[in-house]
């Protein structure tokens, strides 16, 4: 049996906007190590406007960056409804009944989410993923998109928690049986 992982960074006030603008001032080793054993899957599952973010970027990275194989390399499924073509390398497009396609899916792959908010919010609304890691940054960001602004009440269950050393707590949540 697979899995649905997904993973994002967060700040005290819920926003997930822009992790590039307030991220990087506490990314540290532990980080890294946690966000790169999140990377160990059969394959990656992203929102379409990630999908669009990445295929955009990674196919013409540095080729030196270890990451740059790797995303380019592993096997990526993107969920829309309006993406007629994934062109970027070892992707296909999860459409229509996406709940029934993905439940399928996730029978035999190990599947990773990568940013794509509104996926995220939208799987754990659908009890169709089994963790939710989420970096909280010791950081109020003030204003932008936030995970769950409104939505479905879905209670969670804590599996884990660590803080690393620059002050960001990892929390790991899946759903209640």
């Amino acid at each position: 049996m697979g899995y649905i992982k997904g993973s994002l960074f967060i700040s005290l006030d819920g926003v997930i906007e822009d992790p590039q603008t307030w991220h990087f001032d506490y990314f540290d080793d532990e980080m890294g190590a946690a966000v790169g054993a999140l990377m160990q899957n059969d394959a990656t599952l992203l929102g379409r406007t990630t999908y669009d973010e990445f295929a955009g970027y990674w196919p013409n990275a540095d080729p030196e960056d270890p990451l740059t194989g790797i995303m380019n390399g592993s096997r990526k499924y993107v969920v829309s409804n309006t993406l007629t073509d994934a062109s970027w390398e070892n992707s296909s497009i999860i459409s229509g009944d996406v709940k029934s396609e993905l439940t399928k899916l996730k029978q035999d792959t190990d599947l990773g989410v990568t940013g794509s908010a509104t996926l995220v919010r939208w799987l754990v609304e659908e009890g169709l993923i089994d963790e939710l890691h989420l970096f909280v940054h010791p950081v109020v960001v003030g204003q932008g998109k936030k995970l769950f602004a409104d939505g479905a009440k879905v209670p969670l269950k804590l599996l884990s928690s660590t803080t690393f050393g620059s002050g960001v707590l990892h929390s790991v949540y899946a759903p209640v049986a």
